[in-house]
C-alpha cells in the first residue's frame, strides 16, 4: 500500500444543503459564464491497482503517487555590506519605486517563518502548517525567502522588494529538515489561493532523485525499477499541479487569479563545465508558473550564476543576498531561491501599480507586465537568453496612466 494524492472535483455530484449541485455559474443570460470545478485534495493508501480504479470516478480529476518535495538548497555567502538597500532590491528598481505593494496579499510556501523577526514587524501573519511540525521556522530559509518579499529595514538595511505589504500568508510546507510531500505542497496551494492570494513564491522542488534512493532503501527494489516507479510518480504529480494550476488560473475570470513563481533550481554546475547546464524543474517547469532564474553583479555586467538552472521566465539577483535570520539579524545567501522572492515581491508592486490605475487586475495582466518590462540590457557580453529567461525582473517606476 501506498499514499496517493487525489485531487476532485468538489462541484460534481453531492454537495452539501444550500449549495448548487453540478456546474455552477456566474452572471446573467446571455453573458453567464460556468465556474471551474472546486478543487479538493485527498489522501489515500492504496495499492497501484486501486489507483487505476479510482481514476474512473467523474470525480476525480486527477490522481498520483505522493512523493517527497524538498527546499532548493541555498549556498552560504560572504557576508555583504549593510546600510543601504540590498543590491537585489536597486536591482530590480523597488528602491526607486512609487509602490511599496501595500493591500495586496502575498503567500510564501516554504518552512515557515520566524514570526518574532524585527523584519515582520506591522504584518499580519496568516501561517498554516501542512508538515505536522509546527508552524516555527526551524530552517531559516522560508524567514530568508519572506524576508526579501516584504521584510522591513533591519540596522538600518532595506531588505523587502515590497514592504507595504501588510498581510501575508505563510504556508509551511516543508519541515525544519527543508523536506516535505506532494500533498503538503497541493494542499497549501489550494488554500492560498482560497484565501486570495495575489503572489505565491515557491522556492522548491519535487525531490525526484531522493524518491528513487528511497525506493531502493527502504523497498529493496533494484536502482532500475526504482527510477521506473519515481518517474512515473513524476509524471503524476506534475499532471496534478498542472490541472490545479489549470483551476486556479480559470479563477482569474472571478477574483483575479494569483501569480504563481518558482525557483528555477541550483542543480547546474557551469563551474566545472560550460555546457553543465540542468533544465528548470518541477515546480517550476509547470504550466503557469513564472520559473526564476539567479544573477550575480559581474565586472562586465549581470551574469548568470554557475548553478541556476537554464530556461527560467525571468531572472533575478541570487548570489549574495542579505535578508532575515531565524532567530534575528541578517543573512546572506545565494541561490535560485534567492531570486524567486525578488520577482514574488516585484509581482506585487505591479498589482498594486495596475489596480491604482484603474487597469483589468488579473493574474494575466501582471504576468504580461512582468515579461514586458524585464530588463535585457546591463548583462555581461556572452550572457544565453536561454540562461536569463525574458531578463531582469523589473518594478514599476512611475504611476501608470
Amino acid at each position: 500500500m501506498d499514499k496517493y494524492v487525489i485531487l476532485r472535483d468538489a462541484s460534481r455530484g453531492f454537495r452539501p444543503e444550500g449549495t448548487f449541485p453540478g456546474p455552477r455559474t456566474f452572471g446573467a443570460a446571455p453573458n453567464r459564464i460556468e465556474m471551474p470545478p472546486d478543487p479538493r485534495i485527498e489522501t489515500a493508501e492504496m495499492t497501484s491497482a486501486e489507483a487505476r480504479g479510482a481514476v474512473r470516478d467523474p470525480e476525480v480529476l486527477e490522481i498520483a503517487r505522493a512523493m517527497p518535495t524538498r527546499l532548493i538548497a541555498p549556498f552560504d555567502a560572504t557576508a555583504a555590506a549593510s546600510g543601504t538597500p540590498t543590491w537585489g532590491v536597486t536591482q530590480v528598481g523597488a528602491a526607486a519605486s512609487p509602490f511599496d505593494g501595500a493591500g495586496v496579499r502575498v503567500a510564501i510556501l516554504d518552512t515557515g517563518i520566524d514570526a518574532a523577526h524585527p523584519a515582520f514587524q506591522g504584518v499580519t501573519l496568516i501561517q498554516q502548517d501542512f508538515t505536522g511540525s509546527g508552524n516555527q521556522d526551524g530552517n531559516g530559509h522560508g524567514t530568508h525567502c519572506a524576508g526579501t518579499v516584504f521584510g522591513r529595514d533591519v540596522n538600518g538595511t532595506r531588505i523587502g522588494v515590497a514592504p507595504g505589504v501588510t498581510e501575508a500568508l505563510i504556508g509551511k510546507v516543508l519541515g525544519d529538515n527543508g523536506s516535505g510531500s506532494s500533498e503538503m505542497l497541493f494542499d497549501a496551494l489550494k488554500w492560498a489561493s482560497s484565501q486570495n492570494a495575489k503572489v505565491i513564491s515557491m522556492s522548491l522542488g519535487f525531490d525526484f532523485p531522493g524518491f528513487a534512493d528511497r525506493l531502493v532503501a527502504q523497498n529493496n527494489l533494484p536502482v532500475k525499477l526504482a527510477t521506473s516507479i519515481a518517474l512515473e510518480a513524476y509524471r503524476m504529480n506534475l499532471r496534478v499541479f498542472d490541472r490545479l494550476m489549470g483551476l486556479m488560473r480559470a479563477m482569474a475570470d472571478f477574483n483575479g487569479g494569483t501569480v504563481v513563481v518558482a525557483a528555477s533550481g541550483n542543480e547546474s554546475e557551469r563551474q566545472i563545465d560550460p555546457d553543465f547546464e540542468v533544465s528548470a524543474s518541477v515546480p517550476a517547469a509547470a504550466e503557469g508558473v513564472i520559473s526564476v532564474g539567479a544573477l550575480a553583479e559581474g565586472a562586465n555586467g549581470l551574469t548568470v550564476a554557475p548553478f541556476s538552472n537554464t530556461n527560467p521566465v525571468l531572472s533575478a539577483p541570487g548570489v549574495g543576498i542579505v535578508s532575515a535570520r531565524a532567530g534575528g539579524g541578517l543573512r546572506t545567501l545565494n541561490g535560485t531561491s534567492m531570486a524567486c522572492p525578488h520577482v514574488a515581491g516585484v509581482a506585487a508592486l505591479w498589482w498594486q501599480a495596475l489596480g491604482a490605475a484603474n487597469l483589468p487586475l488579473t493574474n494575466r495582466a501582471v504576468e504580461a507586465r512582468l515579461l514586458a518590462s524585464a530588463a535585457r540590457g546591463g548583462f555581461a557580453p556572452g550572457v544565453d537568453a536561454s540562461d536569463r529567461g525574458q531578463g531582469l525582473v523589473q518594478a514599476p517606476l512611475a504611476a501608470i496612466s
